[in-house]
């Protein structure tokens, strides 16, 4: 059971109870098993706090302070958590689903709405299913307008072909959302296509992406040869050979056989290895004496 001053602080609202955290933030605050189903918590400092198994069902909880709280068996149906602070939190053994249904727990908040709805929802499961099966990646420059006029025509031209083309074009700063943006897009595409023309935030992109996912990558050029440090990149074999094309019109006329064929064989061949491993893994080895 929660501690019911502590409790009692927390349910006259998130204002009162950041004052109260402010005043006092020595308190560790102890709202174990507490029944907080559907309380308004955004923003709310419940860092350090005790939720042992509290009801979170339904709770709203944008811009929450959960950093070193202990949310472990913690009941989290139907809650809308957005951009949640969970640095050091324990949240093992978070329950799911609603009281009636077999128990199913996650340990992750942030993952935990988005389970329930994939188990539940056949829309989630047919989206999810189109992201990995047609999803391509397309990397380039946007400046000058007839480099983005490239891109654009292969994305329509992937279109299509029944692919779900993404155009990614950073030209700011390398940060660590631009990472983990670019990491993100690339982990969920089935093949990406790179133009090498006139690179200039493709450099860093590819670095990003290729030397940490097996990802097939098929660049194309409009010139004799790509950037110096391209040359890097052949050592992994997820990288395709070049194709090299002479115009916009002949790129789109030739990106079925000359792009989309090899890229898709290379998804094909990737698959295979990895099932190869996996079943080499699960044989049993002969028993030796």
């Amino acid at each position: 059971m929660p501690n019911e001053e502590h409790y009692a602080k927390l349910k006259k609202g998130v204002k009162a109870w950041n004052h109260w955290r402010e005043v006092y933030p020595d308190i560790r605050p102890d709202l174990t098993e507490a029944y907080l189903m559907s309380a308004n918590l955004d923003g709310a400092n419940l860092s350090g706090a005790d939720l042992f198994q509290a009801n979170l069902q339904a709770a709203t909880l944008v811009g929450t302070n959960f950093e070193r709280a202990n949310l472990t068996g913690c009941s989290v149906y139907g809650i809308s958590a957005w951009n949640i602070n969970l640095r050091g939190a324990q949240q093992t053994d978070l329950v799911i689903t609603p009281g009636g249904e077999p128990v199913i727990t996650v340990d992750d908040v942030e993952v935990a709405q988005f389970i329930y709805l994939l188990l539940h929802n056949e829309k989630i499961r047919q989206v999810i299913e189109t992201i990995t099966s047609k999803t391509v990646l397309i990397l380039g420059r946007f400046e000058p307008p007839e480099r983005k006029a490239v891109l654009d025509a292969i994305r329509e031209e992937l279109r299509r072909q029944n692919y779900v083309p993404i155009l990614f074009d950073f030209e700011g700063p390398q940060t660590r959302d631009f990472t983990e943006t670019i990491s993100t897009l690339a982990f969920m595409a089935r093949f990406i296509i790179a133009d090498l023309t006139e690179p200039r935030s493709l450099p860093k992109e590819l670095e990003a992406i290729v030397p940490t996912l097996a990802v097939p990558v098929q660049p194309v050029l409009a010139g004799a040869t790509p950037y110096g440090m391209f040359q890097d990149y052949w050592k992994y074999q997820w990288v395709l050979p070049v194709y090299r094309y002479e115009s916009l019109e002949g790129l789109i006329a030739s990106l079925g056989d000359q792009v989309i064929t090899p890229a898709e064989a290379k998804v094909r061949e990737l698959s295979e290895r990895r099932r190869a491993l996996a079943e080499t893994q699960l044989t049993p080895r002969p028993a030796t004496g």
